[in-house]
């Protein structure tokens, strides 16, 4: 029998899953049965946070309102401030307050009171 030449297409495979590890550490970056799980790994995990990073930044959001809302007592909390945003049909979301009450707090401060009156 005539000797076949294997390996073309592992070798190509394999070369695809370390450009993938290639920003790894050690044994992560250079042996295939470990590259693959960590890629495994790593893709479970971007899976994951993706949900979680939209919960987190909504998190930080209505910390950043409810903190310039109580400062100088513009409506004593954020939870009365969306309130009476949803009263008046004002549909913001808390990206949008969140970065005017870094900004510009005076601006958030006009909203709330034309909110209110």
């Amino acid at each position: 029998m005539t000797r076949v030449r294997r390996g073309y297409t592992a070798r190509r495979r394999r070369t695809k899953i370390r450009l993938f590890a290639s920003t790894s550490r050690g044994a992560h970056s250079r042996l295939t049965r470990t590259i693959t799980q960590q890629k495994m790994r790593a893709l479970a995990s971007s899976h994951r946070d993706r949900g979680r990073q939209k919960r987190d930044f909504r998190r930080l959001w209505i910390t950043r309102i409810n903190a310039v809302t109580r400062e100088n007592k513009v409506l004593y909390s954020y939870s009365r401030l969306i309130h009476n945003l949803y009263k008046k049909q004002l549909l913001l979301n808390r990206k949008i307050p969140a970065q005017i009450a870094i900004s510009n707090k005076n601006c958030l401060y006009t909203i709330s009171n034309k909110i209110i009156k």
